[in-house]
């Protein structure tokens, strides 16, 4: 007589066993595809948005500083050189603030992540270089009166 279902040696479920990257414990590594990072932020660069207010701010303020002083145009072109003045450097402030937020930074100053200090020539440096261009400016528009 033949034997029943208990009878029998228990055989493993019909899974061909040349199956590729199968496991017990799931996908082998090998036959897995290499995964591909992407950058989900968006790439950190100044847009054309955002260059051209800050552009057209400075060419304005710049121009309302330069036609007073070239031309001599009577009583009010001090107060309108001064005001250009005023514009010309708000537009660079906004302008270094744009660009710090993407990432650069003034040659010789380290990366806002990097932990280093700036060394205090280089910052001497750029404020002698600044204090001397406002002076000159402000010294210029006062022969104007």
């Amino acid at each position: 007589m033949e034997a029943g279902p208990r009878d029998r040696e228990p055989t493993a479920p019909d899974i061909p066993e040349a199956s590729p990257g199968l496991s017990p414990d799931g996908p082998e590594d090998e036959t897995t595809t290499p995964e591909v990072e992407v950058e989900l932020r968006p790439q950190r660069r100044m847009r054309i948005w955002q260059l051209a207010p800050i552009v057209g701010l400075a060419a304005i303020g710049s121009l309302m500083f330069a036609f007073p002083l070239a031309f001599g145009t009577g009583d009010g072109g001090a107060v309108v050189a001064m005001l250009g003045l005023l514009i010309s450097c708000c537009a660079a402030g906004w302008g270094m603030m744009a660009a710090r937020r993407v990432g650069h930074t003034w040659p010789g100053l380290p990366t806002r992540t990097s932990g280093e200090r700036p060394d205090w020539r280089v910052i001497a440096l750029y404020v002698s270089v600044a204090a001397a261009l406002v002076a000159l400016a402000v010294w210029r528009v006062a022969r104007l009166r």
